[in-house]
């Protein structure tokens, strides 16, 4: 049992460095510093996209628009860190 424990937080840790990659990536990309016709920066972009998107969409589907600014990955963040501290805090105590 702190086997799976330990597997999802490190799992949620993991997804966060990828919502952090995906956000770093798409703005070097829009801000002309990477080209996307460069095959890793493509296929980076394209496995952080894959991975991200899903949940980012269903986040964008609650918040209001603010024209071009777009703060779901910050409402994903802060959602994987309430998950990851309420582990800590309701979980961990029963195993350990």
């Amino acid at each position: 049992m702190i086997a799976i424990y330990f597997l999802a937080l490190q799992i949620l840790k993991l997804y966060t460095y990828i919502v952090i990659a995906n956000v770093i990536v798409s703005w070097l990309v829009a801000f002309n510093v990477l080209n996307t016709s460069n095959r890793f920066v493509y296929m980076v972009l394209e496995f952080t996209y894959k991975l991200t998107e899903p949940i980012l969409n269903k986040i964008r589907g609650f918040l209001p628009n603010l024209g071009s600014l777009d703060i779901s990955p910050v409402v994903l963040l802060l959602l994987l860190w309430f998950i990851e501290m309420c582990m800590k805090l309701y979980i961990a105590p029963q195993i350990f």
